[in-house]
């Protein structure tokens, strides 16, 4: 079976798989790792890649993109319901932060960067409160560990001891979020 995929290259040290919500496929690798290998590791994951595909929730039928305004209405009530929860757990997480941004993404739930600024997606807004705070407790934990080590995930099971189930609504439920965004 052959599997398309778009491929990212950086300074990582090992190959991963990404599904993305529309289905597609993302290889991360090393920049010199080489694409005959790069394609066995795909292959060899063909099982995996297609059971996580069946596997998808698709959106409720009869629910519709959200329009421009509305999406444009999330972002805004998104700035004072990230920086309120933010300001809640850092404590509890014991970090600071830099800025906070909301927008529409089609990809992520949230991002921290190297200098803490946080960036959050409007789209959680529609997901229950405990799954929004997961995300938010998540992207502050890496303000401690930049990276999904055991460590960053002991982090947060601290501040959030069920956070694996806040976790797999989001894997289950998040494409449903995701389609509401509609095309960009």
């Amino acid at each position: 079976m052959e599997l398309n995929y778009t491929l990212i290259r950086s300074d990582r040290r090992t190959l991963a798989l990404r599904l993305l919500p529309d289905g597609s496929l993302e290889v991360r690798a090393p920049r010199r790792f080489p694409r005959a290998e790069i394609d066995r590791f795909v292959r060899s994951h063909a099982g995996w890649v297609e059971k996580h595909r069946q596997a998808r929730p698709t959106p409720a039928a009869g629910t519709p993109p959200l329009t421009a305004g509305e999406l444009a209405a999330l972002k805004q009530r998104g700035k004072q319901i990230f920086a309120q929860r933010a300001a809640r757990y850092a404590p509890l997480v014991g970090v600071d932060y830099g800025q906070i941004s909301v927008r529409c993404q089609k990809t992520k739930w949230g991002s921290c960067s190297a200098k803490g600024n946080l960036n959050f997606n409007c789209l959680l807004l529609l997901a229950p409160g405990e799954v929004l705070d997961y995300v938010v407790v998540h992207e502050l934990c890496h303000r401690l560990e930049m990276n999904h080590s055991a460590r960053f995930w002991a982090q947060v099971r601290r501040v959030l001891p069920d956070y694996e189930q806040r976790k797999k609504w989001l894997r289950d439920h998040g494409s449903e979020l995701m389609a509401r965004a509609g095309e960009k």
